[in-house]
């Protein structure tokens, strides 16, 4: 008889939001900071970051659906539906606002969606190397992408390829976005999120979604200002592309600041797109700043 070994038992705790039990970790004290991972990513990805920031702070992360120890949710992700989740999940909470937002990547979509919505709970935001997309178009076949999708990591789950792999994507997406070549996540916790059968199905969902959302985005800003707040955008420029692509990716994202007249960017040379391994004293500063007003 094989012996089994029990699931351990992530941080946190878990938080029913629209029929969906959401894993939230909150740590710290004081005012609240709302912190959400790119594209496919968990709690987990900010740990070199919030430590030294709960002398100062509340840190709430917590991971979309689907990711991270988090339930899928049949809805497909839109801008509207993750601005209301942080939203709701702020209330779940009773975190007193308004908060600071805190996004890496494709994240920066759903804050500054979230800024826009609900200006009134919005103290400043801080975008992490944020995806940018200057003209952004709804690809066509929406449904059938995200059927597509899910079908795929559907199918990843049942043959056990999402356990063997997983883990394994993440180790190489590390290796080519952050210059540190080495995850800091607890082991345990890696291979729970990723080799769980629902992240290939979220992340896939995710990607395929990206261009609606940013569409979402794009839509918003002409209709929704953002409110008159600190805004820290930090660039990574010292990543593997070419020269010739880092110079164009800073330019996009000192636009971006300048939404805000209180906006400001800040180029690091010497951090890849995964800024909070490389340079988490970097978003630290950048978060102080911002709850300094």
């Amino acid at each position: 008889m094989v012996a089994r070994h029990p699931v351990p038992v992530p941080p946190g705790e878990f938080v029913r939001i629209g029929g969906t039990a959401l894993h939230v970790v909150r740590e710290g004290a004081g005012p609240v900071v709302i912190a959400t991972s790119g594209l496919g990513g968990a709690w987990f990805d900010w740990d070199p970051v919030v430590p030294p920031l709960t002398a100062d702070c509340t840190v709430v992360r917590f991971d979309r659906p689907g990711l991270g120890y988090s339930q899928p949710d049949p809805r497909p992700p839109t801008l509207a539906h993750e601005a209301d989740r942080i939203a709701a999940l702020a209330d779940a909470l009773a975190l007193p606002g308004p908060y600071v937002l805190l996004a890496h990547s494709l994240g920066a979509f759903h804050v500054e969606g979230f800024a826009r919505m609900y200006p009134e709970r919005t103290a400043g935001l801080v975008l992490v190397d944020p995806s940018n997309e200057e003209k952004p178009r709804p690809r066509p076949a929406r449904q059938a992408r995200i059927r597509a999708a899910r079908a795929l990591g559907g199918a990843m789950r049942a043959t056990g390829v999402s356990r063997a792999i997983g883990p394994a994507a993440r180790r190489s997406i590390l290796f080519t976005q952050s210059r540190r070549h080495r995850d800091v996540a607890d082991a345990r916790w890696v291979r729970g999120s990723y080799g769980s059968g629902r992240f290939f199905a979220a992340a896939l969902t995710e990607n395929a979604t990206y261009f609606d959302v940013a569409a979402e985005l794009a839509d918003l800003r002409r209709v929704a200002p953002l409110p008159d707040v600190p805004l820290r955008v930090l660039a990574a420029a010292g990543g593997y592309e070419s020269l010739a692509a880092r110079a164009r990716w800073v330019r996009a994202l000192r636009t971006l600041a300048n939404l805000s007249p209180q906006g400001r960017c800040e180029v690091l040379d010497d951090s890849a797109h995964f800024v909070m391994l490389d340079r988490p004293d970097a978003v630290g500063d950048a978060v102080r700043e911002v709850l300094a007003g």
